[in-house]
């Protein structure tokens, strides 16, 4: 398993996409850090999931997949979250 940071922006007229967080969602066990940013343990690749989840996008929409290492910190994000990173990075 591995950990991986993914966000996204959505450029077109859809500000809420429904299809794509829960693609999110089936992709592993999961914690939304921010408003479009998730971290996500999966046993995929960086570039399955980029395929996957670029279906429930449109053509002007941005998405980035990134592979996670142990180093990380935060601030002022929720106790959820926190708890979630300390557990699973």
């Amino acid at each position: 398993m591995a950990t991986f940071l993914i966000a996204y922006k959505l450029n077109g007229p859809e500000r809420v996409n429904d299809r794509l967080i829960d693609e999110i969602k089936r992709t592993g066990r999961c914690c939304q850090s921010m408003e479009s940013i998730w971290i996500v343990r999966s046993s995929d690749t960086c570039e399955l999931i980029r395929e996957r989840l670029a279906k429930h996008l449109n053509s002007v929409d941005e998405l980035l997949v990134f592979g996670l290492r142990g180093h990380w910190a935060t601030s002022n994000i929720g106790n959820e979250c926190m708890e979630w990173l300390t557990q699973n990075l």
